[in-house]
């Protein structure tokens, strides 16, 4: 652990929007399996609702207002240092499957249709904790896969620090 002092970055967070530290999206994913399945286990549905509402909030005006990417720049990240920093498009796009998922599960709930909400907010909890837990993450490949598909195979933005070959 690093304590209290500053921490170098090679990217800033809150401009270098091209690239992310790999950490903050495992942060925010082991966030939304684990509220995912809270709602579920709970039958509090509405929190599906306000995870959708918080991805939809940092996917329109940027990472300072997504929380679980806030707590992880501004608490975790000073304490342990930046991990290694990727791309941010396959996470960018994982985030707006989230978000689809997540609101049609809210919709599904609200509309008696509890069945359907159950297995898509499970579904979004499954795909969330296994990308925190092992680094897959199944949006991510989605997109890759996507790019390969429309004859523009994904190829990363350049990541600072890291040698150009």
């Amino acid at each position: 652990m690093r304590g209290a002092h500053p921490v170098e970055r090679r990217a800033d967070p809150y401009r270098d929007l091209d690239v992310i530290d790999a950490h903050a999206p495992r942060t925010n994913q082991a966030v939304v399996g684990l509220v995912s399945v809270l709602a579920v286990a709970s039958g509090w549905w509405p929190l599906l609702a306000l995870l959708a509402l918080q991805l939809a909030i940092g996917l329109t005006f940027g990472r300072r207002y997504c929380l679980p990417c806030l707590a992880y720049f501004e608490l975790i990240q000073p304490r342990f240092g930046e991990g290694p920093l990727e791309d941010a498009r396959p996470p960018r796009a994982a985030n707006i499957v989230g978000l689809v998922v997540l609101g049609a599960g809210s919709v599904a709930y609200a509309l008696g249709a509890h069945t359907v909400g159950v297995g898509l907010g499970l579904l979004v909890a499954a795909l969330a904790l296994l990308a925190a837990a092992t680094g897959f993450c199944t949006g991510c490949q989605a997109y890759k896969l996507m790019c390969l598909l429309r004859g523009r195979p994904f190829v990363s933005c350049p990541i600072p620090g890291a040698p150009q070959g």
